[in-house]
Formats: C-alpha cells, sequence, structure tokens
C-alpha cells in the first residue's frame, strides 16, 4: 500500500497529518504540490492537505484520528 500526504508548503495542518500516521505507524510519503503540479492537476487537488492512498484522493482534509484508523482497520 502507498500512502502520501499531498500539501503545499505552507499548509500547517500537514505536519499533524504526518505525525498522526507516524503515530499509527503508517509509512507515507509527504510530498508538496508546488513540486507536482501534474500529479495534482491528474487528482484535480484544489485544497491541502489530501491524502492519497494508492494514487486515489481518500480525504482531502486532515482527517480525524478514528477517520484515519477506520480507514487503515485499525482497532485500538
Amino acid at each position: 500500500m502507498e500512502v502520501m500526504v499531498l500539501a503545499t508548503r505552507g499548509c500547517s495542518h500537514c505536519k499533524n497529518m504526518s505525525k498522526e500516521l507516524n503515530d499509527l505507524q503508517i509509512a507515507h510519503a509527504v510530498r508538496y504540490v508546488e513540486e507536482e503540479p501534474e500529479l495534482c492537476q491528474r487528482l484535480q487537488i484544489r485544497h491541502s492537505p489530501n491524502l492519497i492512498v494508492d494514487g486515489k484522493v481518500v480525504f482531502r482534509r486532515q482527517p480525524t484520528e478514528q477517520e484515519l484508523k477506520d480507514l487503515f482497520g485499525i482497532r485500538q
């Protein structure tokens, strides 16, 4: 499974999302819209942050911790 946070460099929520993914032990990459114009166009990215799993946008905002647990099947 490929997990990516796609955000603007100035996005204040990006660091929070990445930390929550780290806390849940979800391996992920952080990429920036400024460096990925083709990807943004293809996925119709207009806001930040975005959570992309296996090439599909699953959240176009910062999800809650429970939403992340549900998405990744984490039972705690």
